[in-house]
C-alpha cells in the first residue's frame, strides 16, 4: 500500500469534489485561478469555504495578468462603436482592479 498524500497542515485529503460548469463559466474559473496564482483545487476550495484567496505576486501571475488586460482591451476597443459590456467583462475588470489593489496595499 502506497503512503497516504498529506498536505503542508497534515490534512490527509481522500474524497473527491466534483461539479459541472458551462463553458462560459470554466474560461471565468480558469482567468480567476490563473490570474490568482494558486493551483485550481486550492481556488476552489478556498472559494467555496469563503477563505481568502491572497495573491502573491510572481511572473506566472504577472503573464497571466497581462494577457487578461490585452484581451479586456481589445473588448473594451470594440465596445467603444456604442455595445454595452457583457457582465463577464464586468467581472473580470472587477476582480483585476481588486487584485491590484491588493498587491497594491501589501506593499506598503
Amino acid at each position: 500500500m502506497s503512503a497516504k498524500n498529506v498536505d503542508r497542515h497534515n490534512r490527509f485529503r481522500n474524497i473527491t469534489v466534483g461539479f459541472r460548469v458551462s463553458p462560459e463559466e470554466n474560461e471565468q474559473l480558469n482567468r480567476a485561478v490563473a490570474l490568482s496564482g494558486l493551483p485550481k483545487q486550492e481556488y476552489c476550495y478556498r472559494k467555496c469555504l469563503n477563505r481568502d484567496i491572497t495573491v502573491t505576486p510572481n511572473p506566472r501571475v504577472f503573464k497571466a495578468m497581462n494577457v487578461h488586460m490585452l484581451s479586456i482591451l481589445k473588448e473594451l476597443q470594440r465596445l467603444s462603436q456604442g455595445d454595452n459590456p457583457s457582465r463577464e467583462l464586468l467581472e473580470d475588470i472587477a476582480l483585476i482592479t481588486k487584485m491590484l489593489n491588493d498587491m497594491k496595499e501589501e506593499r506598503k
